[in-house]
């Protein structure tokens, strides 16, 4: 017992000398030169210091015996917010912490590294180094997300002992700088070496080139999960019969380009597959009655594809089902009774189809563990009793679009875990119930009522949920209060009234983090306060067509990330106030429809993110300021029906958007706020005769009016460069001159409004060459001759 006691003291001794060996100097200068090679703005490897033991840094694991470095864990630190929130406001708060540079081989000296992982970092677009093949120790290699380029080194089929490879992706989609070029591969035979393989997943990776992906994967006989979400992929290999996947439990082939059926080889997957993903492919025809052989899946994610016909009732044979995604399809007919059986669902996603049929309480009655109902833009007739308690507790609900009678649904009373509540446009009409707003108070995501006729006066009603849409409805009253968690608020198109005094000068408590407002069309009146400083976190602000008056006050600035601003269809009157031009990042700015007055300021070519300019029905006097063509991102430029003298400038050649004929659509950003569900911007225009709406199909409009006005001279012959221009109105002023020679040029051109000025001379053949024009208007000049004949152009005369 003694001999016992003693070896065992040794034993311990040997063992506290052993496990408080400090990090290998050799691993330790290795470590220090691969930080040195990195970029690290938000100094996460501060502790990396040459006085501290490697194995105490942050991001290092060592072995607990050896004291050998083991494990690199420098994924980024925002991974918990991956996936959970929008890529723009993962960019926005996490950027800064990103690690970037450039991975030194001084790694291969860490001989006993089995786990490297750079996940959701920024290298900008650097190839992945090929001496990563060389370390054979390596079991775990994630690189996804870290904007990665090039070619996929072949190589990395060396690693025999490697059990999780995810590679490609670039989480952030930051405006100021361009997107990394993404990773490819040659093919996928270096693949089928990684014996060991349990995890294979390739985000963004341009895979065209490679048709045999199957065979290859086929292969790994450990593999269990296979995520390729390559954007690139072009098929899953239709003609097979029969794939050797002996332990793939999840397949997820996300955003490729299939267009073909879902082919037999997946059906042999019934004894092991749990989750199944082909979102975003393009298939087609009928979804397989087959899937119900699948017995022990999941999961089934076949959204956003093209299959039609009804749903087949096979899916109903699947007891384990947790999850039903098939919106964004051509699908039709009523849901197969046998859906309604499924013990297990928790998230049936159904919307965007050409499904109908009645949906009852007894239908649900079996889903006792539903949490995500979304039916939205179907033809579904929801009938339940006014006294229905649900047997499930849903945290999203979206029935956007169905018929729920015209009573509001008093059941959704019940549920008490909502996240997520869209019932707009389904038909709602009559007085919201007096408990509602206590009850959504305690929503959180999202409420979106719009679209139907509820009526309610909201005044003393606390609103706090992120994302509130109650726009299109009938409300009334003063405008209701704010929590500072509000970032959305669109109340559009109601009838509330009052004066905004009292809503924007509201104490919050806390800075308000509302990003997008929108009391467009109600009858809010008074004058706009001084207090804009609690709400800085504004970036589209819409307060057109109320009865707003006063001058437009200098506190504005205040909204330094201003990207939309209307305050069209108002009273405001005295000159734009000096405070507009600190807005750096205007995209869009809407004064029509006032009182203005004085000239067009000179500083209004600082704006320089200006896509639109609407300053139309105003009382602007004097020219127009040369340094408006400063603005070479203008889209539109909207000075119709004001009182500008002087002469066209000449240097309007300079918009370069309506210079070119296509242009990419990441230069609009201002046109639409997207960090949540996405709001489009939208403007009355005349184009074609006649005042029209444009939204979703802003950002496509070219256009200068610049009529009603007092401009005289001759039409600039620089305008003739504007290829991309669709719309150009200079009618009712005092110009002379010709036609522009070379207005064929403006080959875009679908409007095109020259009268009553005193145009002379003979009308331009080259007009033939416009071969959109759809209306032409040169009547009341002192032109003469004919209108060329071309297809477009045969239908009008010399008047029209």
């Amino acid at each position: 017992m003694a001999i016992s006691k003693a070896i065992f003291s040794v034993f311990w001794f040997l063992f506290s000398i052993v496990s408080t060996l400090p990090c290998n100097e050799t691993e330790k200068h290795a470590l220090a030169r691969f930080k040195e090679a990195l970029y690290d703005p938000g100094n996460r490897l501060s502790s990396w210091s040459a006085h501290e033991d490697c194995c105490a840094w942050n991001g290092v694991r060592c072995h607990n015996v050896t004291s050998r470095v083991i494990k690199l864990h420098l994924r980024h630190p925002c991974i918990s917010y991956f996936g959970k929130i929008s890529v723009f406001e993962l960019d926005l708060r996490c950027h800064n912490f990103s690690l970037g540079g450039k991975v030194s081989p001084a790694l291969l000296q860490l001989e006993f590294l089995n786990l490297l992982d750079l996940r959701l970092n920024d290298f900008g677009g650097i190839s992945i180094l090929g001496f990563l093949g060389s370390m054979r120790s390596l079991t775990y290699l994630d690189l996804s997300y870290a904007s990665f380029g090039g070619l996929i080194p072949p190589n990395l089929g060396n690693l025999s002992n490697l059990h999780y490879l995810s590679l490609g992706g670039s989480v952030y989609s930051s405006t100021w700088k361009p997107k990394p070029p993404p990773l490819y591969v040659e093919n996928f035979h270096w693949i089928s070496h990684l014996s060991s393989l349990e995890h294979l997943a390739m985000y963004e990776v341009d895979l065209h080139k490679e048709v045999y992906w199957l065979k290859y994967t086929s292969m790994l006989s450990s593999l269990s999960e296979l995520v390729l979400a390559s954007y690139k992929l072009d098929n899953m290999s239709p003609s097979v019969k029969y794939a050797n996947f002996t332990s793939l439990t999840t397949l997820s082939l996300p955003c490729n380009r299939f267009n073909h059926a879902i082919p037999n080889w997946l059906f042999n997957l019934n004894t092991s597959l749990l989750y199944l993903n082909l979102r975003g492919n393009q298939l087609i025809g009928q979804i397989p009655e087959c899937l119900g052989q699948l017995q022990h899946l999941q999961s089934l994610m076949l959204d956003d594809n093209i299959f039609d016909d009804p749903i087949p009732s096979s899916l109903g044979n699947l007891p384990s089902l947790t999850t039903l995604n098939l919106r964004e399809n051509s699908l039709n007919g009523t849901l197969p009774s046998s859906l309604w059986l499924l013990p297990n669902l928790e998230y049936l996603i159904i919307g965007n189809n050409s499904l109908v049929g009645t949906v009852s309480e007894a239908h649900l009655k079996k889903l006792s563990k539903l949490k995500f109902l979304g039916m939205s833009s179907t033809s579904f007739i929801f009938k339940v009793k006014p006294n229905w308690v649900p047997s499930f507790q849903l945290e999203y609900l979206r029935m956007s679009s169905c018929q729920l009678g015209s009573d509001f649904p008093t059941w959704i009373r019940t549920q008490t875990s909502l996240l997520v509540l869209d019932i707009s446009n389904s038909g709602i009409i009559g007085v919201a119930p007096t408990w509602l707003w206590k009850w959504a108070s305690r929503i959180n995501e999202l409420i979106d009522l719009s679209n139907n006729q509820i009526t309610g006066n909201l005044s003393g009603v606390w609103l706090n949920t992120i994302q509130i849409h109650l726009n299109s409805d009938r409300f009334i009253g003063l405008l209701p209060s704010l929590s500072p968690n509000v970032m959305v608020l669109n109340m559009a198109n109601n009838s509330f009234s009052g004066p905004v005094f009292e809503f924007l000068c509201q104490n919050l408590n806390a800075t308000s983090k509302l990003e997008m407002l929108d009391l467009s069309n109600n009858d809010l009146s008074g004058q706009l306060p001084q207090c804009w400083n609690s709400w800085s976190s504004l970036t589209h602000l819409n307060l057109g067509n109320n009865n707003l008056s006063g001058k437009i006050p200098d506190s504005l600035s205040s909204l330094l990330s201003l990207e939309a601003l209307h305050l069209q269809n108002n009273s405001f009157s005295g000159s734009m106030p000096l405070s507009l031009r600190d807005f750096t990042s205007l995209g869009l700015l809407d004064l029509s429809r006032n009182q203005l007055l004085v000239n067009i300021s000179n500083w209004i070519g600082e704006l320089t993110s200006l896509n639109v300019l609407c300053l139309r029905s105003n009382k602007f006097t004097g020219g127009i300021p040369l340094q408006i063509c400063q603005l070479s991102s203008l889209i539109v430029l909207y000075l119709a029906d004001n009182e500008l003298s002087g002469f066209l400038p000449k240097c309007l050649n300079n918009f370069s958007l309506m210079a070119t004929i296509n242009t990419p659509d990441g230069l609009f950003i201002a046109l639409q706020y997207s960090r949540y569900e996405i709001y489009v911007e939208s403007l009355m225009l005349m184009t074609v005769g006649r005042e029209l709406e444009y939204k979703g199909i802003l950002k496509y409009v070219r256009m200068i009016d610049l009529s009603s006005n007092n401009l005289s001279g001759s039409i600039p012959t620089e305008l003739s460069q504007l290829a991309g221009l669709r719309f150009l109105n200079l009618s009712r002023n005092l110009l002379m001159g010709s036609i522009l020679e070379k207005i064929g040029r403006m080959t875009s051109l679908l409007s095109l409004d020259l009268s009553m000025n005193h145009l002379s001379g003979e009308i331009s053949q080259s007009l033939a060459d416009l071969t959109f024009l759809n209306h032409l208007n040169l009547s009341y000049n002192q032109l003469w001759g004919r209108i060329p004949l071309s297809t477009q152009l045969q239908s009008f005369d010399a008047f029209s």
